[in-house]
């Protein structure tokens, strides 16, 4: 889903490494979620425990994702009450 008035189908990206794109989408559902874009594959993978709850990632894939993630849970978390809220997301430091 995206914000009102966004082209379709474009994920607001907040962060990018190695090729990998994260993003999350205005006028989402719940439980909090971002989405993970890396090459032909997606997936979709909730904040509070960081699970692949949609999708599929090479393992080595979403192994990054989840050290990334797992760093920035606090930063996704603020994302997340922003899209709520109708606020604009902050990128978010990519994983070093």
């Amino acid at each position: 889903m995206q914000k009102k008035g966004a082209a379709p189908n474009i994920m607001p990206e907040i962060s990018r490494f190695y090729g990998i794109v994260i993003g999350m989408f205005y006028d989402e559902h719940r439980p909090p979620h971002f989405h993970v874009r890396y090459g032909d594959h997606e997936g979709v993978i909730r904040i509070n425990d960081l699970l692949l709850t949609e999708g599929h990632l090479p393992p080595r894939t979403l192994g990054l994702v989840i050290e990334w993630a797992a760093k920035h849970r606090a930063a996704l978390l603020r994302n997340w009450n922003s899209i709520e809220t109708g606020q604009p997301m902050r990128k978010i430091a990519p994983l070093e």
